[in-house]
C-alpha cells in the first residue's frame, strides 16, 4: 500500500468512528428524552451518506412517537436541531446528522422521491421548467436526487422558509 492510500483508508476509519460517536451521543441525548416525556422508544442507529443516522422506533405502533413528529414534521425537525446542538456541545464539530421518528422521514423520503421523479417526466415530455411547492432542506435535497437519477437537474430558489426547486430541462 502507498503511503495516501494508508491516509486515506485512516481517514475514512477516523470519519466513520467520528461519526458512531455523534450517534452515540445522539442516542444518549434522545433516550434522556423519551425518559422525561415518558414515552417509550428503541433507538436504531446506523450511518448513511457520510453522515449520522439516529431513528426512534416504537414497539407499541407509534402512537405516542406522533408527538415528536408534530405536524408536517415540525417538531421531528426541531428536535433534531436540539440533538445537533447537544452533539455539538460534547464533540465541539457542527454535526448533520439526521433522526427520524416512527419512520416518518422514511416514508417521507419514498413520497419525495416519487414527486422528484414525477416533476422530472413533466419536465422531459414539456420541455419547460417546473417549479414546486416551498420545502424544507431535507425535502429539497431528496427532490434534487430524485431528479438527478432521472438525468436532469435542479435548482433551489427563494428564501427560507418559502425555497423551492425548480427543475430545468438537460
Amino acid at each position: 500500500m502507498t503511503e495516501g492510500t494508508t491516509s486515506a483508508a485512516a481517514e475514512g476509519a477516523d470519519t466513520l468512528t467520528r461519526l458512531e460517536q455523534e450517534g452515540e451521543i445522539a442516542a444518549d441525548y434522545l433516550e434522556g428524552l423519551l425518559d422525561i416525556a415518558d414515552l417509550d422508544g428503541d433507538i436504531d442507529m446506523d450511518v448513511e451518506a457520510d453522515r449520522a443516522a439516529v431513528s426512534i422506533i416504537s414497539d407499541s405502533g407509534g402512537r405516542d412517537l406522533n408527538k415528536l413528529v408534530g405536524r408536517d414534521g415540525e417538531v421531528l425537525e426541531a428536535l433534531q436541531e436540539l440533538t445537533r446542538l447537544a452533539v455539538h456541545r460534547e464533540t465541539g464539530d457542527r454535526s448533520r446528522l439526521m433522526l427520524d421518528i416512527g419512520g416518518y422521514r422514511a416514508k417521507k423520503r419514498a413520497e419525495l422521491s416519487e414527486l422528484g421523479a414525477k416533476a422530472a417526466a413533466e419536465v422531459k415530455s414539456s420541455g419547460e421548467p417546473v417549479k414546486m411547492d416551498p420545502m424544507t432542506p431535507f425535502e429539497r435535497k431528496v427532490v434534487h436526487d430524485a431528479v438527478k437519477a432521472a438525468g436532469l437537474r435542479s435548482e433551489s430558489e427563494g428564501e427560507e422558509p418559502e425555497r423551492f426547486v425548480v427543475v430545468l430541462p438537460a
